[in-house]
């Protein structure tokens, strides 16, 4: 499991030191919002579906034909399926990132390796932007989330 603790000593361990001032100040810091991270986590654990059902109803509202921008889909019913997957499987790394407390993961799988696959297949990125950027303005404070599982909930989406 990749964590700021586990990336602060494996740094500190690859350049023969002990871990800096700094190092520990930053492991301490993301232990402090720890329990905002893991309320946004648990919230979002439990709103898989809802959440990436309303990010592919924004998708599909700004761009009507769909994940692939200017190609008309076949199959809506089917385009929306794999758009709300993708969400999930977003909103599942986000998860895991807020339970660790870092974006190692959601950087290495979501961010790189999509980024690959999207070009490969011609989708536009815009429509996850959308999709996303629905995800960020449904949620707020105090009626979802405290303040500060907000603000972890939005760095993460960030």
């Amino acid at each position: 499991m990749k964590s700021v603790l586990t990336t602060v000593i494996g740094a500190a361990d690859s350049g023969s030191r002990f871990p800096t001032s700094s190092d520990l100040e930053s492991v301490q810091g993301s232990l402090q919002r720890a329990a905002a991270r893991l309320e946004a986590a648990e919230k979002i654990a439990q709103n898989y579906d809802a959440i990436a059902q309303r990010a592919v109803d924004a998708v599909y509202t700004q761009y009507p034909n769909g994940a692939t921008g200017r190609q008309p889909r076949q199959c809506a019913t089917e385009g929306k399926e794999k758009c709300k997957r993708d969400f999930v499987h977003y909103l599942r790394l986000i998860n895991y990132s807020l339970v660790v407390g870092g974006t190692g993961p959601l950087d290495e799988l979501a961010i790189n390796g999509q980024r690959e696959v999207y070009k490969a297949l011609s989708i536009d990125p815009g429509t996850y932007v959308a999709g996303f950027t629905q995800m960020r303005n449904d949620c707020c404070a105090p009626r979802d989330l405290s303040p500060q599982a907000l603000t972890e909930y939005n760095a993460a989406l960030d």
